[in-house]
């Protein structure tokens, strides 16, 4: 069922109307007369109550593992990464593997890649069975590691075209020498 125009609306389309010229072999339409009532006064406007328009806390989103232990990505390098204009290079995928294996794992090709002069690799973690996945979760721990101090320079969360949530960006130091 259709609702009924309010007043205001009526008076409102009654402006727009009478500022529009019919197209060639038309007639203007007019609105009825008894749409315009007359306004209501404003005067009996409810006064404002700030608490009662205020606004409702957010649900907390849900976050990637924060990165404390390591800076992130420089924000040019990582825009070039997500619209691959920089080449990921190597990737590196853990599915799979457990936790003792994929540490293992991760520190040899990384500092493989550095070795080979790679600049930019790509770590895939994958999101876990509810989006806690336990490699999600220690890479950035492994990536802190001291051993791997002179080869990364920065971990960032991958576009969801990489993977998103359950893929890492990880940007290498050059090799020294």
């Amino acid at each position: 069922m259709k609702r009924q125009p309010r007043p205001e609306e009526v008076r409102l389309w009654a402006v727009v109307a009478a500022t529009v010229r019919p197209g060639p072999g038309r007639k203007p339409v007019t609105p009825p007369e008894d749409a315009a009532p007359e306004p209501e006064p404003v005067a009996a406007a409810r006064p404002f109550a700030p608490e009662a328009h205020r606004a409702k806390p957010r649900p907390a989103l849900k976050t990637p593992p924060s990165n404390t232990l390591l800076g992130d990505i420089e924000p040019g390098r990582k825009r070039r990464l997500t619209r691959e204009r920089d080449p990921i290079d190597l990737r590196l995928d853990l599915h799979g593997l457990d936790q003792d294996r994929a540490r293992t794992v991760l520190i040899a090709f990384l500092t493989r890649a550095q070795a080979e002069g790679e600049r930019a690799v790509l770590v895939i973690t994958g999101k876990g069975v509810q989006g806690d996945g336990i490699l999600r979760r220690r890479a950035p721990e492994w990536l802190a590691d001291p051993a791997l101090r002179g080869v990364v320079a920065g971990v960032s969360e991958a576009h969801r075209r990489h993977g998103g949530e359950g893929a890492i960006y990880v940007a290498l130091k050059r090799r020294a020498g």
